[in-house]
């Protein structure tokens, strides 16, 4: 057997650290985040897969684009890293951006879709 293969009825984003107490002031950062061609912050708009936080204080966020061929791919993690990386107790960030699985609109908050027109 495959040990790399997903198992049956896994999630393809691998889940947040939500009991973590840093979880809000992580995701309160990420909202501070915008893609400069849409005026939603990245969290609502879906592009924050994961925020992983360890017992030490170590931030892995897992994220996205709306497209491989956005403007901003290579500045965006750093931006999201210059967000999070001044909190209290962070002690460092790691930005990962995957395009798997791919952005979808479905992927928006109920705000940003009212935002943006789609609802």
């Amino acid at each position: 057997m495959n040990s790399s293969a997903p198992l049956e009825g896994a999630p393809l984003i691998k889940p947040s650290s939500t009991d973590h107490p840093l979880h809000e002031a992580a995701v309160d950062a990420c909202r501070s985040v915008f893609d400069p061609e849409i005026p939603v912050n990245i969290f609502d708009l879906g592009l924050i897969y994961t925020i992983e936080i360890s017992d030490e204080g170590a931030v892995t966020v897992i994220m996205t684009l709306t497209a491989p061929g956005c403007p901003v791919a290579g500045e965006m993690p750093g931006w999201v890293a210059d967000a999070i990386e001044p909190l209290p107790g962070v002690k460092s960030v790691d930005v990962e951006l995957v395009w798997d699985p791919p952005w979808g609109m479905d992927m928006m908050s109920d705000e940003a879709r009212l935002e943006l027109g789609f609802m």
